[in-house]
């Protein structure tokens, strides 16, 4: 039984031939692949953004701003009423620092989205970025229903604000077109 051993390669396969396109066919543009598709489709976005007119502001930004400003009050009334998140840490004294330090982002945020500027709804997409980081977190520890709900809402109504804040933002960024006043 000494015979030949089958090589265990695998076999190439023969090339393909190219196949003859009909003439219509080859006279059409080619479909798009890959990257290209999705140029053109960034493109064909763009070409839809209208860009802001002197003192517009988009809703999304209005809702953020205004979510901003409301955050920066209760903060305050927070601290005005003697409410210490830490009080059983270590050093107390630096939550009323933290506390002042988030007041201040906030009202800062708040005042540049009012006035639509891009690098405040910038910070605010990273503030919301950060909710949703720990809210998503605090799902793992939510001892009961209810917990479990207000740390849901609250992940969808900062993801459902930075979604809507994208297309905002584009809007903020986009420089008056030629021949637009």
């Amino acid at each position: 039984m000494a015979g030949k051993r089958k090589s265990r390669k695998r076999r190439r396969p023969a090339p393909r031939q190219r196949e003859e396109r009909p003439a219509a066919a080859a006279d059409a543009a080619p479909d798009p692949r890959g990257y290209a598709r999705s140029r053109a489709r960034d493109e064909a976005a763009r070409a839809a953004l209208k860009p802001l007119r002197r003192g517009e502001r988009p809703t999304a930004v209005t809702v953020g701003a205004i979510a901003a400003a409301a955050l920066a009050l209760a903060n305050l009334i927070a601290l005005a009423f003697g409410y210490n998140a830490g009080d059983d840490t270590v050093s107390p004294g630096s939550d009323v620092t933290g506390s002042m330090i988030a007041t201040v982002l906030l009202v800062v945020v708040a005042y540049g989205m009012w006035r639509a500027r891009y690098w405040a709804v910038l910070g605010m997409q990273t503030l919301l970025a950060l909710t949703i980081v720990v809210s998503a977190l605090g799902l793992i520890q939510a001892v009961n229903w209810w917990a479990f709900l207000l740390v849901g809402i609250i992940l969808v109504a900062s993801g459902a604000l930075f979604w809507f804040l994208v297309k905002a933002m584009a809007r903020i960024q986009m420089p008056q077109r030629p021949g637009q006043s």
